[in-house]
């Protein structure tokens, strides 16, 4: 599955993903030389970031949704390009030192899959380094979405979705990366809750990325209802005296060499 996601509208609403990431390539230790493959690189941020870090080297960014394509091809440089492809149709063989993937890979369903293509992408003694939604993630948000999901006016038309999100437990994707090619790994998870700072913040975030596999499954109308009674829900769920409004937000971390 791929979804087309509104570029700047995402930007704006993504200060928690920017920050996971920063993190993310600080802990690389890059030393300035390598090739680097961006799985989900969206509008690009992150992307460029790791750019800068590597001079001589040279980073692709690659994403399955055209629109973020086209706005992180803005960001292209001398050591930086962007494609869009579904990472489960990539056929890169021994391409990069390194593959980066930051809140992303929870829209991918077949992780025995993704991690042989990633293998394969890899140079010897190359690494992957991972971080995407675990188990628990966002369990305000998916206990309003199911339970609206299930009432009038919306069963119906939900008739036949597919759940946008692979978010797995520690323990049950340590064995998917242990049948895995990769031989030396580890998985960790981390406990990310953050608050919004307002409604606002929220509401951007639950428009880009979070509804958007539910709106593209409803017709315009019905879409604007559904949005409005997710947001009612979610200010009533998670909203505090302080205006601030909360969210679990758990991650699975994956560091491995070939």
């Amino acid at each position: 599955m791929s979804f087309e996601f509104d570029a700047e509208r995402y930007q704006r609403a993504s200060a928690h993903q920017q920050e996971w990431g920063g993190r993310l390539i600080a802990e690389l230790n890059l030393q300035g030389d390598e090739r680097i493959l961006d799985v989900g690189s969206g509008d690009g941020s992150l992307t460029r970031q790791l750019a800068a870090a590597v001079p001589r080297g040279s980073v692709l960014g690659l994403d399955a949704s055209a629109q973020m394509i086209e706005a992180a091809r803005r960001l292209k440089g001398p050591n930086l390009s962007f494609v869009r492809m579904d990472i489960l149709d990539a056929d890169f063989r021994e391409t990069f030192d390194v593959v980066f993937s930051s809140a992303t890979l929870h829209w991918v369903h077949d992780h025995g899959r993704l991690l042989e293509v990633l293998h394969r992408a890899l140079s010897p003694g190359g690494v992957i380094r991972l971080n995407f939604a675990g188990d628990g993630n966002c369990s305000n948000l998916i206990a309003v979405l199911r339970a609206l999901m299930g009432e009038q006016p919306y069963r119906a038309a939900f008739d036949g979705f597919v759940w946008p999100w692979h978010t797995p437990g520690v323990e049950s994707y340590e064995l998917v990366v242990r049948e895995s090619p990769f031989s030396d790994a580890r998985v960790w998870g981390e406990v990310a809750d953050r608050h919004f700072p307002s409604v606002e913040a929220m509401v951007g975030w639950i428009d880009q990325p979070s509804l958007v596999p539910f709106r593209q499954h409803l017709d315009a109308a019905t879409g604007d209802r559904f949005r409005a009674d997710v947001i009612a829900r979610m200010t009533r769920r998670t909203c505090e005296a302080d205006g601030r409004c909360f969210e679990t937000f758990r991650r699975i971390n994956v560091l491995a060499r070939k």
